[in-house]
């Protein structure tokens, strides 16, 4: 897909994916239409993160799962809707990020097994696609919790098959299904104490409700990518993460500041932008409005030229993202020195967030590093790639970060070679299981041993809450310094010198030996060292140690051992 808008559905091809079974390419239409109605609502599905923290990335996982498996439908182009069904699940699985993702593609998987053998679709295979679309979605879940997208896809298939019997009209189905759906998220609070807490609906099931109620508003003939236009506080524009998920055609990135020269009339505004480009966001500060788009190579000029019209132009940006991307690729990676493998050796690759982090994993031995964490979850294919060329058939995947366990888990599963998954869920859980590793042992033993490790550790994690809200007792507000012990929100305070010494406290630091802090890329050393000095005149009898850890979101993670 590109970042042009989705053409609309003739006349001809809307009525023959409403009145006769759905070919392999009405089913891709009907995928790209998902997908595009799931992209126009990316943000709104990342902001429905429980944890008032910076890394609300269910909306981007799905959108680029849905996308990979778009890309592999399309290239199949099957005219088989069997066959395209098998290319879309397939996509879904090697493109899949983080557990949302990985339950979607489950999703689709359990869909094409049920096209099997079939050239096209009527409503009453759709219905038995849902029904073996919810199955295999439980199936590969090993816990299954309610109150999530596998409640919503239950309660989507359930109405689905009692629609049947009274219409055998994919659009009558799909709106019964929508509106079923939206029922269902809606009561996902009820099912999950923590949603209610933070007064949000289930993420993962807000985006499968996308996927449908898009391709409803295709055969409905409705807008699919003309978002509500929004214009939100400057201070709310969150610009510093825009290389985490480039999408195809998104080569630049465009922000202007402006004055309108009369009122703006946002709607036209924004309508205008939908034209040019992507990942709009407008924002307002006395009087001077900011605007962030990005645009394949060809529109990045016209951004300039259309808000001319609209105003006085201040200041202009304007980056290649694709070329900033590669070089943070570059610096990533440069001048790391990994373990050599042998034969029949056993390799550990390690999923990391930061240059620093990755230092650190590559002087402890590991073979390969997976770039990724908080908003930017590595694939399942990109997992997979990892250790695939590898010289051994021995692998341990650690993958740092509870949204990234899924996946590793999926990877594991696609290959020949033996792969151990330790369910670490951060790096200094990460780096524990790694000292642990004996290369002369077996698999399993390393495996069991690394997997032993993850409680020597206790870890916090300060950063700065998103918006506000109470959970667990705790009363956040927006802007606040908040602090996790082990995931747990445990503190909001005013300071990170006050959000240390609350960590430490709940902690019991006082019973440990060694305090490790890896500060983030928005953390001056100088600032660091201040805080480590103040440590150890508390903790005199700890090891206290300062690394450059450049993770983003947090400005420091701290190891408590």
């Amino acid at each position: 897909m590109s970042s042009k808008k989705t053409p609309i559905l003739s006349d001809e091809d809307r009525h023959r994916l409403l009145q006769t079974p759905v070919d392999g390419k009405g089913l891709k239409v009907l995928i790209e239409a998902g997908l595009t109605w799931l992209r126009t609502n990316q943000q709104l599905v990342n902001s429905l993160n429980v944890f008032p923290v910076p890394d609300g990335d269910t909306g981007t996982n799905m959108v680029l799962t849905m996308q990979a498996a778009y890309d592999e439908a399309s290239r199949a182009n099957n005219d088989n809707c069997g066959e395209m069904a098998h290319a879309l699940a397939q996509g879904a699985l090697m493109g899949a990020r983080g557990n949302s993702g990985v339950i979607l593609s489950q999703i689709w998987r359990g869909f094409a097994r049920a096209m099997d053998h079939f050239d096209s679709m009527d409503a009453s295979l759709f219905v038995k696609a849902l029904h073996e679309s919810r199955n295999t979605a439980y199936k590969g879940v090993v816990r299954p919790v309610e109150g999530t997208i596998l409640t919503v896809i239950t309660d989507m298939a359930a109405q689905a098959e009692a629609s049947l019997g009274k219409t055998s009209k994919l659009s009558e189905l799909l709106q019964d299904i929508v509106e079923a759906g939206a029922i269902s998220v809606e009561h996902t609070p009820e099912l999950l104490p923590i949603l209610k807490q933070a007064g949000v609906v289930d993420s993962g099931g807000k985006g499968l409700l996308f996927i449908f109620e898009g391709m409803l508003r295709l055969l409905k003939g409705e807008s699919l990518d003309v978002a509500v236009a929004s214009v939100k506080p400057l201070s709310e524009m969150n610009l510093d993460k825009t290389l985490e998920s480039i999408e195809p055609g998104q080569d630049f990135e465009v922000v202007i500041d402006f004055t309108p020269t009369t009122q703006l009339d946002l709607e036209a505004y924004y309508s205008g932008l939908v034209e040019i480009g992507t990942s709009i966001q407008v924002g307002e500060g006395d009087g001077m409005y900011r605007m962030h788009i990005h645009v394949p190579h060809d529109n990045r000029y016209k951004p300039i030229d259309y808000t001319m019209h609209h105003g006085t132009i201040q200041k202009v940006m304007i980056e290649n993202l694709l070329d900033q991307m590669e070089k943070d690729k570059k610096k990533q990676t440069s001048k790391l020195k990994f373990a050599p493998v042998q034969p029949d050796e056993i390799a550990v690759v390690a999923v990391s967030p930061g240059h620093g982090l990755s230092r650190i994993f590559a002087s402890l031995g590991v073979a390969a590093i997976i770039e990724g964490g908080q908003t930017m979850n590595p694939s399942v294919g990109q997992i997979l790639e990892s250790f695939e060329n590898l010289p051994t058939d021995k692998v341990i995947i650690l993958p740092n970060n509870k949204n990234i366990i899924f996946a590793a888990e999926k990877a594991a599963a696609v290959t020949v070679k033996q792969v151990a998954v330790i369910p670490s869920i951060n790096t200094p859980q990460g780096f524990s299981a790694l000292l642990r590793l004996v290369p002369s042992g077996t698999l399993k033993e390393n495996a069991d041993a690394m997997k032993d490790a993850l409680s020597d550790v206790h870890t916090g994690e300060i950063t700065t809450a998103t918006r506000t809200v109470e959970i667990d007792n705790v009363q956040v507000n927006k802007g606040q310094v908040i602090v996790l012990l082990d995931e747990k929100l445990v503190a909001a305070t005013t300071s990170i010198e006050e959000a240390c010494k609350e960590l430490l406290t709940t902690a019991k630091a006082e019973e440990y030996e060694r305090i490790t802090l890896f500060y983030g890329e928005g953390m001056h050393i100088n600032e660091v060292n201040r805080l480590a000095d103040q440590i150890r005149s508390e903790y005199t009898d700890h090891e206290v140690e300062v690394h450059d850890g450049g993770q983003p979101h947090y400005q420091l993670i701290i190891a408590i051992e």
